[in-house]
């Protein structure tokens, strides 16, 4: 098994398809690394030697990948959150934060619905 990025590659998976295991590196980016290296993206990964592994590690090391990416990301979200943007309250609060109606649905950002019962009288 593989290891580039601190990610274990699976090896029964094409080439373009291993890659995106790694947080970061989506089927384009996939591609164009392999691209880059030379490699055929239908390739399995098993069936890489250890030269095409060192020119795809190489080429992955020019791109924000794994920890990197995520810590990025996570200091922009707290970003906005302190400067006290729309997106930042959105974000405090759970809420979808591109415009989306929630009356009905995002139940994805704000979870199982929660039953109130109604007022004795």
């Amino acid at each position: 098994m593989a290891r580039i990025a601190g990610v274990d590659i699976p090896n029964n998976k094409r080439g373009e398809i291993a890659l995106t295991y790694i947080y970061g590196i989506g089927r384009s980016r996939a591609n164009k690394i392999l691209t880059e290296a030379g490699i055929d993206k239908d390739i399995k990964a098993k069936d890489w030697n250890d030269e095409q592994l060192g020119e795809i590690r190489q080429i992955i090391s020019n791109f924000r990948v794994e920890g990197e990416l995520r810590t990025e990301i996570t200091l922009n979200i707290k970003r906005l959150q302190e400067i006290g943007c729309y997106r930042g309250v959105r974000h405090r609060l759970g809420l979808p934060l591109r415009g989306q109606h929630t009356k009905n649905n995002a139940r994805t950002r704000r979870g199982k619905k929660k039953t109130i019962a109604n007022k004795k009288k």
